[in-house]
């Protein structure tokens, strides 16, 4: 075995090399090689910043999108350019009297029921009046005083105005009897005038027909007991040869009317049978309460087969005062101002506007006023819609169109 020699600690220090592995590196390549991570760092984090940046903008269009309400919108079709409008008018006999009594007494006799045709001056009934007739017969007996006091009043007064001619009798005497004769003869007026009155009450025991017409109600029966002025009504007629239709007429058409003008007028218990009728007269004032015009139409009934008190149909046809719509009565927007229409504009904006309605069949109603050509109506908006909101727009055939283009 071989011998080693003895290594010496300062030799093997005085004399080592470092091996090529482990030799210091050197601080140009410490720093780039932290660059090089500083910007691998830089990298991820940016890319990090990124990718949440975008999904968040992307949960902000997602929000946006939902948040917009969805809605349909479609053109408003033009109106006709003749305006017909149906209203309701309520029918009423063209004279309609209440007959009262003007004398006290028992009724004898009634001549007529209801339903009866009768001619003005018709006997209807018949009342018998005994207070009265005493009456009569005791101014009768006045009056025949009176006048017998009169006559020999005035020869009195003839024969001493002959005398105090002659001073044979005095002047104030005959002053006396001038002024008995002229009071006397008052009297005799008097009782001619209270007489004539009496007569002209007892001419009322008989009830007649103030007009050709129809009687409607009968409130008397014989014997009973009639009092003059108790508010009681004997008989009560109407003239029902033309019947009048009163209509109230909405402000908005009120200049559209004209005197003379024809009016088709139906009726439900004739159906799909139409009248004509006249406009004879308006009201020409606008009630404040409701605001329309109150007309009557004139209608022929000389056949008797309408009757007053029911319902018309009163069909008017005017010119349109400018262009009209028509869009579904679901399109309306009820709010505290006025009624309102949704429409939509640039694409996906609300766009809220004021408008006035004409005729409305229930379905669909007619727009005079705030629509443009073009306009394009939300169908169904909701009830939270505001001015300048965004929204979805869906079209017939087409898929929905977010607010935003997006």
């Amino acid at each position: 075995m071989k011998h080693q020699p003895n290594s010496n600690p300062q030799t093997e220090a005085e004399g080592y090399e470092a091996a090529p592995g482990d030799r210091p590196v050197s601080p140009r390549k410490l720093l780039a090689g932290a660059a090089v991570v500083l910007v691998i760092l830089v990298v991820l984090a940016a890319a990090g910043i990124l990718k949440r940046m975008h999904a968040h903008t992307v949960l902000a269009a997602r929000t946006n999108e939902l948040a917009a309400p969805t809605v349909s919108v479609a053109p408003a079709h033009p109106g006709a350019p003749v305006d017909t409008f149906v209203l309701p008018g309520n029918v009423t006999a063209y004279t309609d009297a209440p007959i009262y009594a003007r004398s006290d007494g028992y009724l004898v006799h009634w001549y007529y029921d209801i339903g009866a045709h009768v001619k003005k001056g018709a006997l209807l009934a018949t009342i018998d009046t005994p207070e009265l007739d005493k009456q009569v017969a005791q101014a009768e007996s006045d009056l025949v005083t009176a006048q017998t006091s009169a006559g020999n009043a005035k020869v009195q007064a003839d024969r001493y105005s002959g005398l105090v001619k002659s001073d044979a009798v005095s002047q104030i005497d005959t002053d006396t009897f001038t002024t008995q004769a002229a009071v006397t003869a008052s009297t005799v007026k008097s009782a001619e005038a209270n007489l004539q009155r009496l007569r002209e009450l007892q001419s009322f025991e008989e009830v007649y027909a103030p007009f050709d017409g129809v009687v409607t109600a009968r409130a008397v029966d014989t014997g009973q007991l009639i009092s003059q002025g108790s508010g009681a009504e004997l008989f009560h007629m109407q003239a029902i040869a033309t019947l009048r239709i009163y209509v109230d007429v909405p402000q908005l058409y009120a200049g559209t009317l004209k005197r003379g003008m024809k009016i088709d007028l139906a009726f439900p218990e004739h159906p799909g049978k139409t009248y004509v009728g006249t406009l004879v007269r308006t009201a020409d004032a606008i009630d404040p309460a409701s605001r329309t015009l109150l007309a009557e139409v004139d209608l022929d009934n000389r056949s008797g087969e309408l009757l007053p008190g029911s319902l018309a149909q009163v069909h008017f046809k005017t010119p349109t005062a400018g262009p009209s719509f028509i869009v579904p009565t679901a399109a309306l927007i009820f709010r505290r101002d006025g009624m309102e229409l949704a429409t939509v504009v640039k694409g996906d904006t609300a766009h809220l506007v004021r408008v006035v309605i004409g005729e409305d069949d229930g379905a669909t109603v007619e727009i005079v006023s705030g629509l443009e050509p073009g306009d394009q109506i939300v169908q169904d908006p909701p009830d939270s819609l505001i001015d300048g909101e965004k929204v979805t727009v869906v079209q017939p055939g087409s898929k929905p169109t977010p607010a935003g283009g997006q």
